[in-house]
């Protein structure tokens, strides 16, 4: 098989006095995720799109969340650690499309730093990179602004 396709996940709830991460970068805002990582909702989004396009289960897998080893992990190291099981299994990444839903803060203008970051982190060009963000409509939790949620997809093609 010469293409897969991954499609991924992630939720985090969003309290005052925590850092919010997104894609990499520190994004100001007065909540941030409440994880036992970092908490950074896109790339832990981007992690299980490429593990289940290779077929290597999911995030909580590899990187348990009960383990002291990944309390406070900056996310970009497990995206890292994620390309490299990847590509032991003959993949490449074609491109990544991933949607942010927030309705607070906004984020149009932290998305180009995103997709550079995390195209450096994975050492493949910047234009392979897709983030997008939305609102909800002030709709669900989100919406609320309780929690945040990624969902992502990317192309793998075999080496």
């Amino acid at each position: 098989m010469n293409f897969r396709v991954g499609q991924g996940y992630d939720v985090h709830r969003l309290a005052e006095g925590e850092s919010l991460w997104l894609g990499g970068i520190l994004v100001p805002h007065h909540k941030g995720t409440v994880a036992h990582s970092d908490g950074d909702v896109v790339i832990h989004a981007i992690c299980d799109a490429l593990l289940g396009a290779a077929k290597l289960r999911d995030i909580g897998t590899h990187f348990p969340d009960n383990l002291v080893e990944f309390k406070n992990i900056d996310s970009k190291i497990l995206l890292q650690k994620t390309y490299i099981l990847v590509k032991a299994k003959g993949y490449e990444i074609v491109n990544i499309d991933c949607t942010i839903s927030a309705q607070q803060p906004k984020l149009k203008s932290f998305i180009p730093e995103m997709e550079l970051k995390m195209a450096e982190v994975l050492g493949i060009d910047a234009d392979q990179v897709s983030v997008k963000a939305t609102t909800t409509e002030k709709l669900g939790f989100e919406g609320r602004e309780q929690g945040i949620s990624v969902n992502a997809v990317v192309l793998l093609k075999k080496l």
